[in-house]
């Protein structure tokens, strides 16, 4: 079964529930896009990055708020790092993702699992 996504968060949800086919319209996928083609130790900068800005994220809003004061900062300097690499776009789309999926690993099963079949120029085709 094949489902759409046209925000980071159906994305997050479709990865987290390991969809096999996944279409992905909009802005979303040229984002999508830049996540899946960067290269190893581009992504391997960005990623870790974004891991630290999800971490944080996840703990601020599973805080209450509370973790707030120390979360900001350390998300922000992550999303910044990622920025240079995969441009504000694409790296806050990935931020998205990976918290509506509930972690950093639903980046990496985006980028491994899934192969690129078909991009017509207003969506892109993802299977696994």
């Amino acid at each position: 079964m094949s489902i759409t996504a046209t925000t980071a968060e159906e994305l997050g949800k479709a990865l987290k529930n390991d969809e096999s086919e996944i279409t992905i319209e909009g802005d979303l996928e040229k984002k999508v896009i830049r996540i899946k083609v960067a290269g190893k130790v581009a992504w391997a900068i960005a990623g870790g990055a974004i891991a630290c800005a999800v971490i944080a994220t996840i703990a601020a809003v599973g805080s209450g708020g509370t973790a707030a004061p120390v979360a900001v900062p350390t998300a922000f300097i992550g999303a910044t790092a990622a920025t240079g690499v995969l441009g504000v776009g694409a790296t806050t789309t990935a931020i998205a993702i990976a918290v509506a999926a509930g972690g950093f690993a639903s980046l990496s099963k985006l980028r491994r699992n899934y192969r690129l079949e078909k991009r017509d120029g207003k969506s892109i085709l993802i299977k696994k």
